[in-house]
């Protein structure tokens, strides 16, 4: 490859884009793109987007440091388990050897954590609609975020979930954004999203960093691709922040975890008409389901019907999490 290839980077600001929507890690759409639109072989597209990750983690962190959403306790025991796990990850590729015995697996892990991340996706939206009709419960409008530093370390628990997740990210690329928030969710139930997502944001930098080291020194690093892929996603993701507040953001990641889980199960083995059979059951069954789940907490079954609601009774304190949430 050249010093850039101009299609990677157009698919690299498509992504970007995506992620300044979302909020979501990168990692979950570039890595698959790579591999099925590209052809390029899945330890060379991991360890490029590794690499490309921690040239973009470091301005959500930034904003969020500014923002005072950041529980720097939480930062430091994650980063105990996750730096050391992250190179690891990595370590344990080249242990393994090379090959199509390795590409075969990084196949098949990378299928795997991309069907996790599109469920965790779908956990995280669930625990976000918790969390509204228990402040509806108490009569509470807006939802009052307290001091981050005021939540006590499990350090144990942290340490344990910063090293699975690092495992996880220096192998495939992907989870520092969807798999650890989840793990987050469940161990700090009292921290608001914003929160988690600006703590999860900073520790990243140090676990993509020691990923990235790793991938240059062991793994498949290829600077044409890297260089290719920023430069279409730094535009991006400063794009897709500055339209994020228009648009229909729940909308897109509703879609992002169908295409999450069509590429995961494509990745696993499975045959294209499968992987249909999937796509529609998501779609229909899984619209379906959360809607009688939006029901059940007091919410109306669709996010635009609930915007809606909130205007004409006036209740406008949760009209932008509940857009966000969906």
């Amino acid at each position: 490859m050249d010093w850039w290839d101009p299609t990677i980077a157009v698919a690299g600001l498509l992504v970007g884009v995506v992620v300044g929507l979302t909020g979501m890690g990168g990692g979950a759409l570039m890595t698959p793109v790579l591999v099925f639109f590209f052809g390029v072989p899945p330890l060379a597209a991991v360890s490029s987007d590794v690499v490309a990750s921690f040239f973009m983690k470091p301005i959500g962190g930034l904003v969020h440091l500014r923002r005072g959403t950041v529980h720097l306790g939480l930062v430091k025991w994650l980063c105990v388990g996750s730096v050391p796990g992250a190179f690891a990850g990595v370590l344990l590729l080249r242990l393994i050897g090379s090959g199509g015995d390795l590409q075969g697996l990084l196949l098949v892990a990378l299928g795997a954590v991309l069907v996790l991340a599109s469920l965790a996706m779908a956990a995280k939206a669930w625990f976000r609609l918790r969390e509204r009709a228990r402040r509806r419960a108490r009569g509470v409008r807006e939802a009052v975020e307290p001091r981050p530093t005021a939540v006590p370390v499990h350090r144990a628990a942290t340490a344990l979930v910063g090293a699975g997740g690092g495992l996880v990210v220096g192998m495939t690329s992907v989870g520092a954004g969807s798999l650890m928030i989840v793990a987050l969710l469940l161990l700090y139930p009292s921290l608001k999203a914003g929160q988690l997502v600006g703590t999860d944001l900073v520790q990243a930098v140090p676990l993509v960093a020691s990923a990235s080291l790793g991938h240059i020194l062991f793994g498949d690093f290829t600077l044409g691709l890297t260089g290719s892929i920023l430069i279409g996603a730094i535009p991006g993701v400063w794009l897709g922040a500055r339209v994020s507040s228009h648009s229909p953001g729940s909308l897109v990641r509703r879609a992002l975890a169908v295409v999450l889980l069509a590429s995961g199960t494509k990745l696993l083995g499975a045959s294209t008409g499968m992987v249909l059979v999937i796509v529609v059951a998501a779609l229909v069954g899984g619209t379906a389901a959360w809607g009688f789940v939006r029901v059940r907490y007091g919410e109306a079954p669709l996010a635009f019907q609930q915007r809606r609601r909130r205007a004409r009774t006036g209740t406008g304190g949760d009209v932008t999490s509940t857009a966000q949430a969906g």
